[in-house]
């Protein structure tokens, strides 16, 4: 047998050996059926109110800026 044949053989040994069986249930639970570990929720940001304009704010001076522009981009449904 030659050394490439060889370096093939034991490349798939290695790979079939790191594989997980599928279709075989062994002792232990499966992943699918244990309960995951309790997971912390990340914080959501909070909204900043204080920032900016409102939305009410916002729609005014669009319909105010947008006035006799091209209906596209910011003005999309703005503009008359």
């Amino acid at each position: 047998m030659n050394t490439t044949a060889t370096a093939l053989l034991c490349m798939l040994a290695i790979t079939a050996a790191s594989m997980p069986a599928q279709g075989k249930e062994s002792g232990h639970a499966s992943q699918s059926t244990t309960k995951p570990a309790h997971r912390l929720k990340t914080p959501k940001p909070p909204a900043s109110t204080g920032h900016g304009e409102s939305r009410k704010e916002r729609d005014q001076r669009l319909l105010r800026e947008c006035r006799g522009k091209p209906n596209a981009g910011a003005c999309e449904g703005y503009a008359n």
